[in-house]
């Protein structure tokens, strides 16, 4: 996968429109990542995993849990597609987007995306007031939380796949991260 295109030209969002359907890019800082091939099925299964258990945890609750490919759009230079995103705040939420910041974005690590997802995403989701993020490295199998305060992400707390991710950003919601992971819960 090219990380990015190499060009001086700042692209938008309408630009972003007119592209071709079969590939999946981001817009960060105007910057387009072209995000094709499509993802392993282990970071798929992990990434479903999550989304799976925060919609169980959320039924009855206000907020929305979505799923890549869906475009959240922070601006118009900054377009992400996150793996997993949660929204209470159901005026961001159209038909077809997201306009403007979740409440929480997860992450899982690719190879070819890893260094993107922990900085320039980072620095995006912070910017753009994400109140938590994750991370999740399906190949040494831990998570990487940042808490969002006064601003800015300050530190992170990691996590291995025997813990408990408890969610700052929603109330009550814990994560078993070995039913993430699919392990047997050590005893």
């Amino acid at each position: 996968m090219a990380l990015a295109t190499q060009t001086d030209k700042k692209y938008t969002y309408q630009d972003y429109l007119t592209w071709d359907d079969n590939e999946r890019w981001e817009l960060i800082e105007g910057v387009a990542y072209n995000m094709t091939p499509a993802p392993t099925f282990r970071h798929q299964r992990v990434a479903g995993n999550f989304y799976l258990i925060l919609r169980k945890k959320l039924s009855g609750k206000p907020c929305v849990v979505g799923i890549a490919p869906t475009d959240i759009v922070l601006s118009e230079y900054n377009v992400v597609q996150p793996d997993v995103f949660v929204v209470c705040d159901k005026s961001k939420i159209t038909d077809t987007i997201i306009k403007g910041a979740p409440d929480l974005v997860m992450e899982v690590l690719s190879p070819s995306t890893s260094l993107k997802d922990k900085r320039e995403k980072k620095f995006l989701y912070e910017k753009y007031g994400v109140k938590e993020y994750i991370i999740i490295d399906i190949t040494e199998q831990y998570v990487e939380r940042y808490i969002l305060k006064d601003g800015h992400y300050e530190g992170s707390e990691v996590f291995g796949p025997q813990e408990v991710l408890q969610l700052r950003s929603l109330e009550e919601i814990d994560i078993p991260l070995w039913e993430v992971f699919e392990m047997e819960k050590v005893k």
